[in-house]
Order: structure tokens, then C-alpha cells, then sequence
């Protein structure tokens, strides 16, 4: 009972956490901290897998219209490109044009994860100190996002590269994905909402490709966690996640993302001490 209600409260963390701009993977750190989850390391990172795999399910919900007409200029580049080849020429549309914005912004995260997958996964493992730290900068980012002007752009491929690399960089537990590519973003002078749409939908593909990795290497393959505490979990991040994408949409375009950075800071600042006192 007691790992069943560890893995309800991890789920909600990660539904609303994942979207909020907070850093779901530093919260879910503090959490395991709390809790004295002694987890073997395959566990644990099989507990954070499944709760990835929820709140992408949830975006997926939110985003069925974008994410079809992804999927559909996907096709359409795929089709005119052989067309192109038999002599035709290349015609290109605006949702084709925005899928590739979605591959290009997954590069930078996917090398980074490939190249440096054993190094990443040994942060997960209750650094509370790093976690400070990282939610510092996280904080740092949406307080100058939530002042900045002339938000009115589209993303362009330069800007989606550059999100990418935000994205690459929010790996690190404690740095929120969500707030530093949102705030990439907004920086960049793109529209607020354009922003949060482009963050929440380019993580999808790359948590699906991470499961996919994992599970083709075996790596849970031994695992003896029980299956309850898994779907709890899952089912909980699932339903927060849903409503905490929603909120944040609203958020963002209402530039409230200060209160966040102040959120961040406060975090920050009582898991620096506590690392020091213990």
C-alpha cells in the first residue's frame, strides 16, 4: 500500500510538473528524496519512464489535431519528395514545413541523449543539490521570458534549432523542459501561444523513442518492481497531466510565468539548505 500511494503522489507530480514550468524530473528527485525511495536505480528509472510515457499520452490527447496534421505533412513531404524525384517539382505546405521544424528541434536532444545516456541517468539519484541549482536557472529564464515584448513571430528553422537545444539541456533534472523551451521561445520573440504549442508537441516523439530504445535494449527486462505502483502512477500523471496542459497554455498567454520563477527560486533555495544540512 505504502509503494501505491509513493507512486499516486509521484504520478501527480509529474502530470502537473511536466507542463507547469517547475522541472518535473527535479521535483520527482525531491519527491524520491521526501519519501527515502531506495529504489534500485532500474526501478526508479523505469517508475520515471512510465510517468513520461502518461503525461506524452496526455499531450497527445490535447494535441490530436496538431499532432495529425504532423503526422499528415510528414506523408505529404514523404510523397511529394518521391514525386520531386520522378521529375515533378517540390511542393511544400505549412504543416509539412512544421513537421520539419519538430524533427529539427529533436536533433540536439537525441545526440545528447545517445552520447551521454549513462552520465544523465546517474544525475537521477537524489542530487538535491544539483536540483537546486539547476531550478535557479530554470526560475532565472522565466522571469526574463515573462518580461519580454514583440512576442509575435512563427518558428522559424533557426529558432527551432535553438529550442531543440533548450530542450537538450533541460535533460538535466532540476531544469523545467517546458520552461526552457517556452521561454527559448518567448525570447526569441515568438507568439506565447505559437511557443507553448511547439514545446509541448516536440517532446512527444522523443519520450516515445526513449521508451521504444529502452525496451528494444532489455532494459527492464529484469526488473521485479510490482505492476500497481506502475499504473497507479501512470494513471494519475495521465489525468493531472491533461489538466495541468491546459492550465499552462492559459498561462503562458497571459505572461504569469514570473510566479513561477519565484516558485522555482523558493524551491531552489530550500533544497540548497536541507543538501547542507544533511
Amino acid at each position: 500500500m505504502i509503494e501505491i500511494l509513493k507512486a499516486l503522489v509521484l504520478g501527480i507530480i509529474q502530470g502537473l510538473t511536466e507542463f507547469l514550468p517547475v522541472s518535473s524530473s527535479g521535483h520527482l528527485e525531491l519527491a524520491k528524496w521526501i519519501m527515502q525511495d531506495d529504489s534500485v536505480a532500474e526501478e526508479s528509472m523505469l517508475m520515471t519512464v512510465v510517468l513520461h510515457a502518461a503525461t506524452a499520452l496526455s499531450t497527445m490527447v490535447i494535441f490530436r489535431k496538431e499532432i495529425g496534421e504532423i503526422l499528415q505533412g510528414l506523408w505529404q513531404f514523404v510523397r511529394n519528395f518521391f514525386r520531386y524525384v520522378g521529375g515533378r517539382s517540390l511542393v511544400v505546405n505549412d504543416e509539412t514545413w512544421f513537421s520539419l521544424k519538430i524533427i529539427l528541434s529533436m536533433i540536439p536532444a537525441v545526440i545528447v541523449g545517445l552520447l551521454f545516456e549513462e552520465q544523465l541517468e546517474a544525475l537521477f539519484n537524489k542530487n538535491i543539490l544539483l536540483v537546486g541549482l539547476m531550478l535557479i536557472l530554470t526560475g532565472l529564464l522565466l522571469f526574463l521570458a515573462d518580461r519580454a515584448k514583440n512576442t509575435n513571430k512563427t518558428v522559424s528553422f533557426p529558432a527551432a534549432l535553438i529550442i531543440g537545444i533548450s530542450q537538450a539541456i533541460a535533460i538535466l533534472p532540476g531544469i523545467s523542459r517546458s520552461g526552457a523551451t517556452i521561454s527559448t521561445s518567448v525570447l526569441l520573440g515568438i507568439d506565447r501561444e505559437r511557443a507553448a504549442r511547439f514545446s509541448f508537441l516536440m517532446v512527444v516523439p522523443l519520450i516515445f523513442g526513449k521508451i521504444a530504445k529502452d525496451i528494444l535494449d532489455g532494459a527492464f527486462t529484469e526488473s521485479t518492481t510490482d505492476l500497481m505502483p506502475l499504473i497507479v502512477g501512470f494513471i494519475a500523471a495521465f489525468f493531472t497531466g491533461l489538466f495541468a496542459c491546459k492550465l499552462m497554455i492559459g498561462l503562458v498567454k497571459s505572461s504569469k510565468l514570473k510566479y513561477f520563477s519565484f516558485y522555482c527560486f523558493a524551491v531552489a533555495i530550500v533544497s540548497i539548505i536541507v543538501y547542507l544540512a544533511t
